[in-house]
């Protein structure tokens, strides 16, 4: 079958490589003029996972009404600051597309989970979201990985369950769109925290308790947002918190370690090269919680060390001041 994969970053190409591996033909669409032209001459890809070799079922266009022509199954794996500039060239080509989603964030201008912005520009398009533990490298080199995915009609959730599942690549299906965006969201900011505790030599029942109370924050949060808070217990949530507060591929985990280290943000970011959406996201997650009064102390720490200039071990000393409480709350 063909599928269009808009964006050839490395969760993109990782993807290709694994609908590849079942048998798909995959056509990336990317804006980058010399990672299309060395995708389609050399099968690899300039911007990430050089040494891996493409399979030759996997083609490059900067064109994205080509790219949208190719197939009604789009894949869309743009960073989530960017989707809606995306969506808003595909609405004048083509709608009614199967999309699915790979993005995690919540888009900063707007304070919108990525549903949202999908229903406001394409309506029309049949949405779905991917989520869970899902380091693209390990995905690229054939690791188990095991991801959840969500959407509203369990027919399409079904659909796209059949055509991504295979090798060591399982998928679990969900009606629960909101609980998968707010797990896959929420844990990149609980990452940079667990980077700074591991950089300050603060030990595992610090890095456990971030952990807990910050799985304890997203279902108060997913909740008031209308998630089940069973659906973050399972992979979209514990299991994408896991893997990405305690590995060298999570560059939220990354920027964290260089802040931790010393490094001001802005130098930490430009050192890291790549995205780390959980920086963008924490700026709408602590307008949002206060919006809707939903109390995220660690969130507002964590925003507080990257746009106020709080140290860390001030933040420390402050969160164990706060009133005693129960554990959980909702």
């Amino acid at each position: 079958m063909k599928i269009t994969i808009l964006g050839a970053g490395s969760f993109g190409t990782a993807m290709a490589k694994q609908l590849a591996d079942c048998g798909h033909e995959i056509l990336l669409w990317t804006n980058d003029g010399v990672q299309c032209d060395t995708i389609n001459k050399t099968r690899r890809n300039s911007f990430c996972f050089q040494e891996t070799a493409l399979s030759e079922t996997i083609a490059c266009t900067l064109d994205i009404a080509e790219a949208l022509g190719f197939s009604d199954k789009v894949i869309c794996a743009v960073p989530t600051q960017a989707v809606r500039s995306v969506l808003e060239q595909t609405v004048s080509v083509k709608t009614g597309f199967h999309m699915l989603s790979l993005a995690k964030g919540i888009e900063i201008v707007s304070g919108k989970l990525l549903h949202e912005i999908h229903a406001e520009i394409t309506p029309d398009n049949i949405y779905s979201v991917l989520s869970g533990p899902s380091h693209a490298e390990e995905l690229l080199a054939g690791c188990p990985t095991t991801v959840a995915l969500a959407s509203e009609k369990k027919s399409e959730a079904a659909m796209w369950q059949e055509l991504l599942s295979g090798g060591r690549f399982r998928i679990y299906t969900s009606d629960d769109v909101i609980g998968l965006e707010v797990g896959g969201a929420l844990k990149n900011m609980y990452a940079i925290a667990a980077g700074v505790i591991f950089a300050l030599k603060l030990g595992d029942n610090a890095s456990a308790a971030l952990a807990c109370r910050g799985l304890a924050e997203m279902m108060r949060f997913g909740q008031k947002l209308g998630a089940k808070p069973i659906t973050l217990a399972g992979l979209a949530g514990v299991g994408d918190l896991m893997v990405t507060c305690g590995s060298m591929h999570s560059r939220n985990f990354r920027l964290g370690l260089k802040i931790g280290g010393g490094l001001d943000f802005e130098t930490a970011v430009k050192e890291i090269g790549q995205v780390a959406e959980g920086a963008y996201t924490v700026r709408a997650v602590v307008e949002n919680s206060r919006k809707y009064s939903v109390e995220m102390p660690l969130a507002e720490g964590i925003y507080s060390i990257l746009y106020k200039e709080v140290s860390p071990e001030a933040l420390i000393e402050r969160y164990f001041a706060r009133p005693l409480k129960k554990e959980l709350d909702f």
